[in-house]
Protein backbone atom coordinates (compact mmCIF):
# COMPACT_ATOMS: atom_id res chain seq x y z
CA UNK A 1 0.00 0.00 0.00
CA UNK A 2 2.74 2.23 0.87
CA UNK A 3 4.30 1.50 -2.55
CA UNK A 4 0.88 2.63 -4.28
CA UNK A 5 0.99 6.20 -2.43
CA UNK A 6 4.46 6.83 -3.03
CA UNK A 7 3.90 5.99 -6.74
CA UNK A 8 0.80 8.04 -7.07
CA UNK A 9 1.84 10.67 -4.99
CA UNK A 10 2.04 13.55 -7.40
CA UNK A 11 -1.28 12.56 -8.57
CA UNK A 12 -2.74 12.29 -5.86
CA UNK A 13 -1.20 15.66 -4.19
CA UNK A 14 -2.64 17.45 -7.18
CA UNK A 15 -6.43 15.36 -6.98
CA UNK A 16 -6.36 16.82 -2.86
CA UNK A 17 -4.87 20.37 -3.96
CA UNK A 18 -7.75 20.60 -7.00
CA UNK A 19 -10.63 19.20 -4.89
CA UNK A 20 -9.51 21.33 -1.74
CA UNK A 21 -9.10 24.75 -4.05
CA UNK A 22 -12.27 24.00 -5.82
CA UNK A 23 -14.53 22.78 -3.15
CA UNK A 24 -13.44 25.97 -0.97
CA UNK A 25 -13.59 28.77 -3.87
CA UNK A 26 -17.01 27.68 -4.34
CA UNK A 27 -18.16 27.81 -0.63
CA UNK A 28 -17.26 31.48 -0.63
CA UNK A 29 -18.46 32.18 -3.87
CA UNK A 30 -22.07 30.64 -2.77
CA UNK A 31 -21.68 32.14 0.46
CA UNK A 32 -21.19 35.27 -1.33
CA UNK A 33 -24.48 34.44 -3.69
CA UNK A 34 -26.54 33.83 -0.10
CA UNK A 35 -26.55 37.33 0.21
CA UNK A 36 -29.10 37.91 -2.37
CA UNK A 37 -32.48 37.09 -2.26
CA UNK A 38 -33.62 35.35 -5.52
CA UNK A 39 -37.14 35.26 -4.03
CA UNK A 40 -37.15 39.08 -4.10
CA UNK A 41 -35.60 39.12 -7.82
CA UNK A 42 -32.22 40.43 -6.59
CA UNK A 43 -29.29 39.95 -8.74
CA UNK A 44 -25.42 39.78 -7.08
CA UNK A 45 -23.26 42.20 -7.89
CA UNK A 46 -20.99 40.75 -10.09
CA UNK A 47 -23.27 39.80 -12.47
CA UNK A 48 -24.72 43.50 -12.65
CA UNK A 49 -20.91 44.45 -13.43
CA UNK A 50 -20.38 42.10 -15.89
CA UNK A 51 -23.91 43.51 -17.64
CA UNK A 52 -22.82 47.17 -17.29
CA UNK A 53 -19.63 46.40 -18.91
CA UNK A 54 -21.41 44.35 -22.07
CA UNK A 55 -24.15 47.37 -22.10
CA UNK A 56 -20.91 49.59 -23.14
CA UNK A 57 -19.18 47.20 -25.12
CA UNK A 58 -22.70 46.93 -27.16
CA UNK A 59 -23.66 50.59 -27.15
CA UNK A 60 -19.84 51.35 -29.17
CA UNK A 61 -21.48 49.17 -31.81
CA UNK A 62 -25.29 50.33 -31.18
CA UNK A 63 -25.95 52.96 -28.87
CA UNK A 64 -29.60 51.41 -28.83
CA UNK A 65 -28.26 48.82 -26.57
CA UNK A 66 -29.34 48.94 -23.07
CA UNK A 67 -29.39 46.88 -19.86
CA UNK A 68 -32.48 46.59 -17.09
CA UNK A 69 -33.21 44.83 -14.04
CA UNK A 70 -35.30 41.76 -14.74
CA UNK A 71 -38.20 41.97 -12.15
CA UNK A 72 -39.37 38.27 -11.89
CA UNK A 73 -36.36 37.13 -11.70
CA UNK A 74 -32.42 37.65 -10.58
CA UNK A 75 -31.39 38.67 -13.62
CA UNK A 76 -30.53 41.45 -15.85
CA UNK A 77 -32.28 42.10 -19.36
CA UNK A 78 -30.21 42.91 -22.59
CA UNK A 79 -31.65 44.73 -24.92
CA UNK A 80 -29.60 44.77 -28.43
CA UNK A 81 -30.71 47.30 -31.10
CA UNK A 82 -33.72 47.62 -29.36
CA UNK A 83 -34.84 44.53 -29.15
CA UNK A 84 -34.93 42.13 -26.02
CA UNK A 85 -32.45 39.79 -26.66
CA UNK A 86 -31.00 37.94 -23.39
CA UNK A 87 -31.32 37.90 -19.81
CA UNK A 88 -27.83 37.56 -18.02
CA UNK A 89 -27.97 35.47 -15.33
CA UNK A 90 -25.65 34.46 -12.68
CA UNK A 91 -23.87 31.53 -14.74
CA UNK A 92 -23.17 34.26 -17.47
CA UNK A 93 -20.36 36.03 -14.82
CA UNK A 94 -17.87 33.08 -15.33
CA UNK A 95 -17.17 33.30 -11.91
CA UNK A 96 -17.41 29.49 -11.73
CA UNK A 97 -14.92 29.15 -15.04
CA UNK A 98 -12.98 31.31 -13.12
CA UNK A 99 -12.91 29.15 -10.07
CA UNK A 100 -12.24 25.80 -12.12
CA UNK A 101 -9.04 28.04 -13.67
CA UNK A 102 -7.52 28.90 -10.09
CA UNK A 103 -8.01 25.49 -9.15
CA UNK A 104 -6.47 24.04 -11.65
CA UNK A 105 -3.18 26.43 -11.97
CA UNK A 106 -2.93 25.95 -7.90
CA UNK A 107 -3.42 21.93 -8.02
CA UNK A 108 -0.32 22.21 -10.38
CA UNK A 109 1.47 25.12 -8.33
CA UNK A 110 4.69 26.92 -9.57
CA UNK A 111 6.31 29.26 -7.74
CA UNK A 112 4.32 31.40 -5.45
CA UNK A 113 4.58 34.52 -7.11
CA UNK A 114 4.08 33.32 -10.22
CA UNK A 115 1.10 31.50 -9.61
CA UNK A 116 -0.26 34.57 -8.26
CA UNK A 117 0.40 36.85 -10.84
CA UNK A 118 -0.24 34.16 -13.40
CA UNK A 119 -3.88 33.66 -11.70
CA UNK A 120 -4.38 37.78 -12.11
CA UNK A 121 -3.46 37.56 -15.51
CA UNK A 122 -5.80 34.35 -16.08
CA UNK A 123 -8.47 36.11 -14.31
CA UNK A 124 -8.63 39.28 -16.37
CA UNK A 125 -8.25 37.59 -19.24
CA UNK A 126 -11.43 35.20 -18.53
CA UNK A 127 -13.30 38.59 -17.73
CA UNK A 128 -12.48 40.18 -20.58
CA UNK A 129 -12.99 37.31 -23.42
CA UNK A 130 -16.71 36.89 -21.18
CA UNK A 131 -17.54 40.21 -21.88
CA UNK A 132 -16.69 40.03 -25.13
CA UNK A 133 -18.52 36.36 -25.56
CA UNK A 134 -21.75 37.81 -24.53
CA UNK A 135 -21.19 40.91 -26.56
CA UNK A 136 -20.61 38.65 -29.76
CA UNK A 137 -23.24 36.60 -28.44
CA UNK A 138 -26.01 38.82 -28.38
CA UNK A 139 -25.62 40.27 -31.97
CA UNK A 140 -25.43 37.04 -33.14
CA UNK A 141 -28.13 36.19 -31.41
CA UNK A 142 -30.54 39.07 -32.91
CA UNK A 143 -29.45 38.11 -36.47
CA UNK A 144 -29.61 34.28 -36.02
CA UNK A 145 -31.82 34.10 -33.50
CA UNK A 146 -33.25 30.25 -34.81
CA UNK A 147 -29.36 29.25 -34.17
CA UNK A 148 -29.65 30.13 -30.34
CA UNK A 149 -29.26 26.84 -29.48
CA UNK A 150 -25.86 26.05 -31.39
CA UNK A 151 -24.69 29.67 -30.20
CA UNK A 152 -25.67 29.71 -26.61
CA UNK A 153 -25.09 26.07 -26.09
CA UNK A 154 -22.03 25.07 -28.25
CA UNK A 155 -20.26 27.60 -30.07
CA UNK A 156 -19.64 30.18 -27.22
CA UNK A 157 -18.87 27.77 -24.43
CA UNK A 158 -16.24 25.98 -26.58
CA UNK A 159 -14.56 29.22 -26.69
CA UNK A 160 -14.18 30.41 -23.42
CA UNK A 161 -13.52 27.14 -21.79
CA UNK A 162 -10.83 26.59 -25.18
CA UNK A 163 -9.21 29.87 -23.78
CA UNK A 164 -8.98 28.90 -20.32
CA UNK A 165 -7.78 25.50 -21.75
CA UNK A 166 -5.23 27.32 -23.35
CA UNK A 167 -4.13 29.25 -20.39
CA UNK A 168 -4.15 25.97 -18.76
CA UNK A 169 -1.48 24.78 -21.49
CA UNK A 170 0.66 28.03 -20.79
CA UNK A 171 0.75 27.34 -17.21
CA UNK A 172 1.84 23.86 -17.18
CA UNK A 173 4.77 23.82 -19.54
CA UNK A 174 6.03 27.24 -18.81
CA UNK A 175 5.05 28.06 -14.85
CA UNK A 176 3.95 25.09 -13.04
CA UNK A 177 6.56 22.86 -10.85
CA UNK A 178 5.99 20.49 -13.57
CA UNK A 179 7.11 22.47 -16.61
CA UNK A 180 9.67 21.23 -18.40
CA UNK A 181 13.48 22.84 -17.12
CA UNK A 182 15.43 21.63 -19.94
CA UNK A 183 15.76 24.27 -22.84
CA UNK A 184 13.74 23.31 -25.76
CA UNK A 185 15.74 22.79 -29.04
Amino acid sequence: MKNTIQQYKPFLLFLGKFAFTYLLLTFMYQSYLGQFDVKKAETDGFTKIVASQTEFLLQLVDDNSYTMPHLQEPSVKLIYHGKYIARIVEGCNAVSVMILFIAFVVAFTGKLKNTILFILFGLIVIHILNIFRIALLSIALYHFPKSEHLLHGVVFPLFIYGVVFFLWVIWVNKYSSYASTTPSK
